[in-house]
């Protein structure tokens, strides 16, 4: 974690709860202007990572737009954050599409087929709204990533065309080009996924003004080399003459937030559970996606420690589990145990499945120790989700 949580008053908030951290997204924000200030590229926040508005101050004078993967979160984006608004997705509804011909900077289609099906309507937005571009996702065909659900170079993947897909005709009204193929990764995946787009795409990267390097970027993670992201960028935009973006989503809200958790239960069955009031599968889905282990704050792995627990979710889900850890006290009912790095993809992410409470949301300023609630949820919020 980038930020000293144990310092943070946990019976001073409602349980369960996200807790962001306002100083390391001012760091990461940071980090991620200077990278855009020094190689050139125009850098944008993927609200699909992260989108809690209620920070959206913080962005406006750091980070260029954001990027969104559809019409709510480019709403978001144009309503809250300022700048330039992007707008991707693996495929858009007719009504939606107008919407967002009607503010957005960006509009980036994932196949040729649904470019040329709106193209004209496109068009004629555009010659209302000269600063409005279009682009194509390309699929490079070379894959980063070692966990399949989340690598859109797989063979037979629906996002990206493939070069051979490429024809002049679809290119026409098309400025840009984007690609999106790493997954919470470091610098040096980035470069070879640069170099198999020049090699395949070349003859197409001459007539494009930019060039949209998508995200998965884990720039403000400790040991980025964040010089050979300068460097590339720099060296990439003077070749081909071009514009770079970069779509960073996690890196935004990395090492910011806990979920503050509170246990309901401690009991015996084959070994010793706790159960408490939060759940993977409604509220860090990514833990069983992915998969991968969340950490607890003061515990370590099973039998590390002197008492080993199953931590266990209040749903009637079986799996719902986010595993085994130890600890160096027994677990009582009512503590309250902090799962760490828990700001991404989680609070864009829940469910109310079983009726389960959302978490509520805090923000709290580790320079100065202010906390504060900023949003709590009710019966209301999962009566209206359905009819």
């Amino acid at each position: 974690m980038l930020s000293d949580f144990d310092r943070l008053d946990t019976g001073a908030l409602p349980s369960p709860c996200y807790v962001v951290d306002e100083q390391v997204i001012r760091r990461n924000l940071d980090i991620l202007h200077d990278v855009g200030e020094r190689s050139g590229a125009r850098v944008l926040a993927a609200l699909k990572a992260f989108s809690m508005w209620s920070l959206a101050p913080l962005y406006r004078d750091r980070l260029w737009g954001t990027c969104a993967s559809g019409l709510h979160e480019a709403r978001l984006g144009a309503e809250y954050y300022g700048g330039e608004v992007h707008v991707y997705s693996a495929a858009f509804g007719a009504e939606d599409l107008e919407e967002i011909l009607t503010f957005a900077d960006h509009v980036v289609f994932n196949s040729c087929s649904q470019w040329l099906r709106f193209r004209e309507r496109c068009l004629a937005a555009q010659r209302k709204r000269p600063q409005l571009v279009f682009g194509l996702r390309i699929n490079p065909e070379h894959s980063e990533g070692a966990t399949p659900i989340y690598d859109p170079c797989a063979p037979g993947s629906r996002l990206g065309i493939p070069e051979a897909e490429l024809t002049v005709e679809a290119l026409e009204g098309i400025s840009g080009l984007h690609f999106h193929t790493l997954c919470e990764q470091p610098f040096e995946p980035l470069a070879r996924t640069v170099a198999a787009v020049e090699e395949r795409f070349a003859r197409w990267l001459p007539q494009m003004s930019w060039v949209n390097f998508g995200g998965g970027h884990h720039i403000t993670a400790p040991g980025y080399d964040i010089d050979g992201l300068v460097n590339l960028v720099r060296d990439f935009s003077h070749r081909h003459d071009c514009q770079v973006y970069l779509e960073p989503g996690e890196a935004v809200a990395i090492g910011s937030g806990v979920l503050v958790t509170e246990v309901l239960d401690v009991m015996q069955s084959g070994m010793h559970h706790a159960i408490v009031d939060c759940s993977a599968t409604c509220h860090m889905p990514d833990t069983l996606e992915m998969p991968y282990r969340a950490d607890i704050s003061e515990a370590d792995m099973p039998g590390v420690l002197a008492y080993t627990y199953r931590i266990g979710g209040l749903t009637c889900l079986a799996g719902d589990v986010m595993g085994d850890y130890s600890f160096a006290q027994p677990l009582r009912v009512g503590q309250r145990l902090l799962f760490e790095d828990m700001a991404h993809y989680t609070m864009v992410k829940t469910t109310t499945f079983n009726g389960t409470r959302l978490p509520a949301i805090a923000i709290w300023n580790s320079a100065t120790g202010d906390l504060r609630v900023v949003k709590t949820f009710e019966y209301t919020d999962f009566r209206e989700r359905l009819s």
